[in-house]
């Protein structure tokens, strides 16, 4: 089983609208899927609510409640949306948990700073330092051709850990978070530039 952690400490980064997509390309390839929600908004748990039944199925978990204790031994892909604001512990728990975390990070002075202490804590933790959870970081909901867009390429390309992929800012993934599904379940002609951003961190998955 495939475990993935999407986090960071900072709010209205985009870490469900990430958890969500990863879950349903991968439930899309025809993997049994799960998706954890630990935030107390229920982002997530939301958009699962709102999934056609005509898409491919995946596992609902109610990460405040529940935790992992319902978390079928034949799942393929897990991936948990971690709580905004996570407590230390919390967060050595998640990491504990998982094979791979994924760290969102918008184009702002005010995320890139408290990305920073996010990040250095993340990468503080035993597993992560013993190189058994590896980490990597995603340009999240950027617009090309600015200057803060420059300032987040630079500022990630700083860390020695993989800056690997740039997501654009875009109403396509607002709309199929809204009908509960992602962006690789939208007609190519709408979501074809989306998938071509989406490329290197799949990519990066499979070969991690």
């Amino acid at each position: 089983m495939r475990k993935i952690l999407v986090t960071n400490n900072k709010g209205g980064c985009g870490k469900s609208t990430l958890a969500t997509n990863l879950s349903a390309y991968f439930a899309n390839e025809g993997n049994y899927t799960a998706l954890a929600d630990y935030d107390e908004q229920r982002s997530s748990l939301s958009w699962l609510e709102n999934r056609p039944d005509k898409f491919s199925n995946i596992l609902s978990i109610n990460g405040c409640t529940d935790g992992l204790k319902f978390l079928p031994k034949n799942v393929e892909w897990l991936v948990i949306d971690a709580p905004a604001r996570a407590s230390s512990k919390e967060l050595t728990y998640l990491v504990n948990h998982v094979d791979t975390i994924l760290v969102p990070v918008m184009p702002s002075p005010i995320d890139m700073q408290a990305s920073s202490h996010y990040i250095s804590e993340l990468l503080s933790k035993s597993k992560i330092k013993n190189r058994k959870t590896k980490v990597a970081l995603i340009a999240n909901r950027v617009k090309e051709n600015t200057i803060i867009f420059d300032e987040l390429d630079d500022y990630l390309e700083n860390y020695k850990i993989p800056y690997i992929a740039t997501l654009r800012e875009t109403h396509n993934y607002i709309k199929s978070f809204q009908k509960g599904i992602g962006i690789h379940e939208m007609p190519p002609y709408i979501a074809w530039k989306d998938w071509e951003q989406w490329e290197p961190l799949i990519e990066w998955l499979d070969n991690c």
